[in-house]
């Protein structure tokens, strides 16, 4: 168990990275550890040395370091206290269900390390509290948690957000931000999945929040939410859709959809400006080829070459973030999507539960200690929260 006041913790100095590798151990050795971080860490193998794997499968650590440095061998463990004394990673990539993370999370950070946290980053804001507490407070250079939001750090976002953040396309006016996926019944055959403790919410949450992280990106603060959510199909705790309004402190307004029923799986973004319409659709991570602007009428062509000229080609991905990451740890600075900033969407997604379980509108800052979804995205609402476990007199022979 962790302190309640981690902010009174000393952190060790920042340590000295110089003319030598990052030591990077990987806590969860499941599919997304070994489709996404090893072979970004792997392709960062000059700066980034894979020391050790956690898991409490001794089986599946074992194998996963067998296959997993390349020319490095990480040593296998299962008892992550030990792990962190005896490796002393300077960073740690978390790939476990979600109601690990905090713990796992707060861990690394008091051993000194670096944390880059597996989406979402914990089931409440309570939770995401906890995490920045741990966090070094002092402006000493870290150790710092940061959440896999991929999508922010490929050229074709980090274009489209200059454009409109510049207002080069006009005032940002309806955006509409979807993620229609399809999941079956076995994909929720896995225990930790469709219930709050597991997973701590639905697709709003474990498969929708990358595109309502990059629709944050794109337009900046929002300022009230109205939502609508549903279990349609899937015999589950959470929803199987949700639906949404968004304003934004820019005016703009949006629609959101996130959805586990769509047999035509897409994820897309739309905003129209005053001045163009852009548009993403992809999957699961783009290309500058993804992006599309229709300009308005009046634009002329040098103008709408300039816009669709984004520069050289970085995808959305994993190794992206990771190169971003990297170069944030060597200089000692706080990381993108960790704090304030990897908060954002977090309390978003809380937001619109809130607001599909209570049927009211719902504002930014509105969800603090002491209201029931700062805690639980189900708010302990009738119909939504899981069941009360019976006290052992109650429980029939």
């Amino acid at each position: 168990m962790f302190a309640t006041s981690p902010r009174d913790l000393v952190h060790e100095p920042a340590r000295d990275l110089t003319g030598r590798r990052i030591r990077a151990a990987v806590i969860g050795t499941g599919g997304i550890a070994r489709g996404a971080h090893l072979p970004a860490l792997r392709a960062l193998r000059d700066e980034i040395e894979i020391v050790a794997a956690f898991d409490i499968d001794e089986e599946a650590v074992r194998a996963f370091c067998a296959e997993g440095g390349g020319p490095d061998v990480p040593r296998p463990y299962t008892d992550l206290d030990r792990m962190l004394d005896e490796r002393r990673p300077d960073l740690v990539t978390i790939c476990t269900p979600p109601v690990f993370h905090r713990e796992q999370t707060v861990a690394a950070l008091r051993s000194g390390a670096w944390v880059w946290c597996e989406k979402p980053p914990c089931p409440s804001l309570a939770e995401f509290d906890a995490i920045e507490a741990a966090e070094d407070a002092t402006g000493g250079g870290g150790p710092y948690a940061s959440i896999v939001f991929q999508h922010r750090f490929g050229s074709g976002a980090r274009h489209v957000r200059s454009l409109i953040a510049g207002r080069a396309l006009g005032r940002p006016l309806v955006a509409h931000c979807q993620t229609t996926w399809y999941r079956d019944t076995a994909y929720y055959a896995v225990p930790w999945r469709g219930n709050w403790a597991g997973e701590g919410g639905g697709p709003a949450m474990g498969h929708g929040i990358h595109q309502m992280d990059l629709l944050l990106e794109l337009l900046g603060p929002w300022t009230e939410v109205r939502a609508m959510a549903g279990r349609l199909v899937h015999d589950v705790e959470t929803e199987d859709v949700s639906t949404a309004l968004v304003r934004f402190a820019n005016g703009a307004l949006a629609t959101v959809v996130n959805s586990v029923l769509s047999p035509d799986e897409v994820s897309r973004i739309r905003v129209d400006c005053e001045r163009a319409t852009v548009e993403l659709t992809h999957l699961y991570g783009y290309s500058n080829d993804d992006w599309r602007i229709t300009p308005a009428p009046e634009v002329d062509a040098a103008e709408l070459a300039r816009w669709r000229d984004p520069g050289e080609d970085v995808p959305s991905s994993h190794l992206a973030q990771l190169r971003s990451l990297v170069a944030d740890l060597r200089a000692g600075r706080r990381p993108r999507a960790s704090g304030a900033d990897g908060r954002t969407s977090l309390e978003l997604i809380t937001a619109l539960y809130k607001s599909a379980f209570t049927g009211t509108t719902v504002r930014a800052g509105e969800i603090v200690p002491g209201d029931p979804f700062h805690t639980a995205l189900h708010g302990g609402v009738p119909g939504w929260a899981p069941p009360r476990p019976l006290p052992a007199t109650e429980i029939p022979v």
